[in-house]
């Protein structure tokens, strides 16, 4: 099975790269290696889009216009709406939502869907348990935004709107992608922190980075992907 893991940034993924020395595409389109030849016969390749659903689409759309994977997995930290869900925790998304793009009009949020230019929400085509049966993660709605919610009005009016469970900049424009060329996409988060008023101390990134890493290589090499 041949797979690309798609990243915002490298310390996001940075141990599981190291742990297997995988090759890395980064935003400049270059392909780095820890060795020589590795990445000639490699069937997992790392590639690091950039922040934000623009450079996510861009990147994954210029590259998957050369190239062909049988699975994709999107890797990354974000932050949760749902308290349920503790710090450090690995979810799965398996639906995410553009929440900003649609119109005004006054106090009511109009979507994209409702103008009838297009589609905001993605349900992803595959899931965890179609390749992992060892592996059973909690399945979460993600929200994939331009500015991360730090302020209590903002946080409750797209919580009342679409009620999503996961925050990422990217999520969607992923599965947007992924859709376009019909390749199976999975997105994996951890949990670094809530969304709140911005409380830097209370986040969890290390713990989140440690955890989605642990989990990424015990499926890589579940798929035998990796060795």
């Amino acid at each position: 099975m041949k797979i690309l893991v798609v990243a915002a940034t490298l310390p996001e993924i940075e141990p599981l790269i190291n742990t297997f020395k995988l090759p890395v595409i980064q935003p400049s389109g270059i392909l780095k290696s820890n060795t020589d030849s590795l990445h000639q016969s490699s069937l997992c390749t790392i590639l690091i889009t950039g922040v934000g659903m623009v450079a996510t689409a861009f990147a994954l759309g210029n590259h998957l216009a050369n190239h062909t994977y049988d699975l994709t997995i999107n890797l990354g930290i974000a932050g949760s709406f749902d308290r349920s869900i503790a710090l450090g925790d690995v979810v799965e998304i398996t639906q995410d939502t553009f929440t900003e793009l649609g119109a005004e009009d006054d106090q009511q949020f109009i979507t994209l869907d409702d103008l009838g230019f297009g589609k905001t929400a993605y349900t992803t085509t595959a899931r965890l348990s179609d390749y992992s049966e060892s592996t059973v993660l909690k399945q979460a709605a993600g929200a994939t935004v331009n500015t991360v919610h730090g302020e209590e009005s903002s946080i409750a009016a797209l919580q009342s709107r679409i009620a999503p469970q996961i925050e990422s900049m990217e999520g969607a424009a992923f599965f947007y992608a992924c859709e376009q060329v019909g390749i199976p996409a999975l997105q994996i988060r951890a949990v670094s922190n809530y969304v709140e008023k911005r409380n830097r101390e209370a986040w969890k990134i290390g713990l989140a980075v440690k955890n989605l890493n642990t989990f990424a290589m015990n499926l890589l090499q579940e798929l035998d992907c990796v060795k």
